[in-house]
C-alpha cells in the first residue's frame, strides 16, 4: 500500500516490489546443475534488500540505520552480481535480467546517496 505517495519514492514498496520481481524472474531460470546455486543467492539477495530496509525505517539509532542501510546497499549490488551471472549461464532471460539489474543499480545508488548525506551531517 502507497497511501498515496508516489511508488518510484516510497523505498519501503519499491523494494517490496523489487523482491517480488525478482522471485517471478527466479521461477523462470532452469534448474540444473549450474544454476541450482545463483537461484537461492539471487532470492536471498534481492528480497533483503526490503526486509533490511524495513528494519533500518524501524532503527533504533542513526548509527544503527545507516548500518542496515549498508546491508541495503550491499544486497542491491549482489543481486547484480548475479543477474550477470544468471544472464550467462541462461541468456534467453538476459534481457529481463537487465532491467532488474538497472532497478538494482538505482536501489543502491539510492542508499549510497542516503549513507553518504548522513556522514556528511556527522562530520559538520
Amino acid at each position: 500500500m502507497t497511501d498515496g505517495k508516489n511508488p518510484k519514492y516510497d523505498l519501503e514498496e519499491r523494494t517490496a516490489s523489487f523482491g517480488i520481481n525478482i522471485i517471478v524472474y527466479a521461477k523462470q531460470i532452469p534448474h540444473n546443475l549450474i544454476t541450482q546455486r545463483m537461484i537461492p543467492q539471487l532470492i536471498g539477495a534481492g528480497t533483503s534488500i526490503g526486509s533490511n530496509y524495513c528494519e533500518a525505517d524501524d532503527a533504533e539509532s542513526g548509527k544503527d540505520f545507516v548500518h542496515k542501510l549498508s546491508i541495503c546497499k550491499k544486497e542491491a549490488r549482489e543481486v547484480k552480481h548475479w543477474l550477470r551471472m544468471v544472464s550467462v549461464a541462461v541468456p534467453e532471460l538476459k534481457g529481463e535480467a537487465r532491467v532488474l539489474w538497472k532497478e538494482a543499480n538505482e536501489l543502491n545508488l539510492i542508499f549510497n546517496a542516503i549513507i553518504k548525506k548522513i556522514k556528511s551531517k556527522k562530520r559538520q
